[in-house]
């Protein structure tokens, strides 16, 4: 059994060395993430990241941070001459990929979930796609990101989610043998995608998750599915 099987087949797990493995994860996909993204979705998550940009609806002067960014595939959507887009992530190696393709306005900086080099009350919106799972606590991953919200502003939240209907049971079979499949192909590691797999299959449904923004002190959640669950967008504001 692999370092990653172990470590996310157990809920007992040190936060530093899980936080390890996830870094050693994304350094070893990097060059070939937006590759398999598009390959495992079918394209799909580009019609998903483009909407959870509309409704980011930024403005100008705004600052605007996409946290767990990446590559900056969802950044270079809402950046713009007349606002400010930082992306923070914790891999140098997803960065690094993107700074070579992106806008150039948007900005990169090393940081966690957890810790953000950013001031209280400075940011008019986060966003976070497809990384909210991969923090090390969800709890105090949205503590800091309460912190640095301006009062009013919002965190919108794109993660893979629980299918409803009849896409429910082929797309299970889909997530268990055909992703981790692609990996082995394409990126030449099947570990780190049966690590994305099983994290998709730990994540909260939407209603769940719904409830943990509320108690970290979001009003004003809601949530809306794509193509029938299999990623849903949460959206949630600090109080006024």
């Amino acid at each position: 059994m692999s370092d990653l099987s172990r470590t996310f087949g157990s809920q007992e797990v040190d936060p530093r060395e899980r936080e390890r493995l996830v870094r050693d994860v994304f350094r070893r996909v990097a060059r070939r993430y937006d590759l398999m993204n598009d390959l495992m979705s079918f394209g799909i998550h580009r019609l998903w990241k483009r909407s959870l940009a509309w409704v980011v609806n930024p403005g100008p002067g705004q600052l605007i941070v996409d946290l767990a960014g990446g590559t900056g595939d969802v950044a270079h959507r809402v950046a713009a001459v007349d606002r400010q887009v930082i992306i923070v992530d914790p891999s140098f190696e997803m960065m690094a990929v993107g700074r070579e393709t992106r806008h150039h306005a948007l900005r990169w900086v090393a940081g966690t979930a957890e810790q953000m080099p950013l001031p209280d009350a400075s940011v008019d919106a986060v966003t976070i796609a497809f990384g909210i799972r991969n923090v090390t606590r969800i709890e105090d991953a949205l503590t800091e990101i309460l912190r640095v919200l301006k009062p009013g502003g919002r965190l919108l939240c794109l993660e893979f989610s629980k299918v409803v209907g009849p896409l429910r049971a082929p797309y299970e079979l889909y997530n268990r043998w055909v992703i981790p499949a692609i990996g082995t192909m394409v990126a030449g590691d099947k570990s780190a995608y049966r690590y994305l797999v099983e994290s998709i299959r730990r994540f909260p449904d939407q209603e769940t998750m719904c409830g943990i923004l509320r108690e970290a002190g979001f009003t004003d959640v809601w949530y809306r599915n794509y193509s029938m669950g299999i990623a849903a967008l949460h959206v949630g504001t600090r109080p006024a």
